[in-house]
């Protein structure tokens, strides 16, 4: 069972100094793996002081869990050892596959969704699991093309995998609403159909929308419709952690207090009482 943290925020650089001094009212951070597989240095120097202050999760971009390529020891060495001295309440990554041949993509490739990639899923997420010595979540991508060879919406497909290892999800509401005007489905369907006890975290973001099509920049405001995609599935999920997720164009740090200040109240009467306490059933 994963806590309820509150409301976070990505730990982004450019707030080091102002988090560190201010320690403004964020309730915990979602750092980048990555950014800290490495020795030292200045993410290092403020990951230290924010961590003493601060509750982190650790979220990673490369671990490729759907690619049909042998998984890359070296990269779960580093993000065991990451784990050790971090201390995070839990570890996220991409349901996707990163590497083609060998050739690091830098995207988060969908996947076909069959029954072959999902018993090879399955078995992938159990082989990581027992070789970091701990659960991990799972984060939906969005997509712009499907695979011919699918055979089994995304939504059922993420729900078989959640009956068939217990993993749980980190749900991106922007994610589902990209996909979903890209590929012309109901997000409440999608959302719905994924049981809520397997949602341990979300992520609120922005993107770009050029009419015909949406792509998922994360570098703009949370817009409206994710808002209330985000309000209505609030409604039925409970408390849930649940964070801005800022990757470009990063603003003031003020900016996305007041983004995160929102989402709050969008789901103040939902999931707190008048004394401001966590409902329950």
């Amino acid at each position: 069972m994963h806590p309820f943290l509150g409301f976070g925020l990505g730990l982004r650089s450019s707030h080091f100094e102002e988090i560190i001094t201010t320690k403004p009212d964020i309730d915990w951070f979602e750092i980048i793996s990555e950014n800290y597989m490495v020795e030292g240095g200045k993410p290092w120097y403020y990951l230290e002081k924010i961590r003493a202050d601060y509750p982190i999760v650790m979220h990673g971009v490369s671990m490729s869990i759907g690619s049909v390529e042998p998984l890359n020891l070296q990269y779960l060495d580093k993000l065991k050892q990451l784990a050790h001295k971090v201390e995070p309440k839990w570890i996220s990554d991409h349901l996707c596959f990163t590497s083609v041949g060998g050739i690091n993509s830098h995207d988060l490739l969908p996947m076909p969704y069959t029954q072959e990639a999902l018993t090879h899923l399955s078995a992938r997420i159990t082989q990581v699991q027992e070789y970091l010595g701990r659960e991990m979540i799972f984060e939906n991508v969005s997509s712009y093309l499907t695979y011919k060879e699918s055979q089994m919406p995304e939504w059922i497909f993420l729900a078989e995998l959640s009956k068939s290892t217990g993993c749980k999800f980190l749900m991106d509401v922007n994610n589902v609403y990209v996909s979903a005007r890209n590929h012309d489905f109901d997000p409440m369907e999608y959302l719905n159909a994924i049981p809520h006890t397997s949602i341990a975290q979300i992520h609120l973001a922005g993107h770009q929308d050029f009419g015909t099509h949406v792509i998922d920049t994360h570098d703009e405001d949370v817009p409206n419709p994710v808002w209330d995609l985000f309000r209505q599935y609030a409604t039925s999920l409970g408390p849930t952690s649940t964070m801005i997720e800022r990757d470009g164009n990063i603003p003031p740090l003020s900016s996305l207090l007041n983004e995160l200040s929102y989402a709050k109240s969008l789901v103040g009467d939902i999931w707190f009482n008048e004394q401001g306490n966590i409902k329950h059933g």
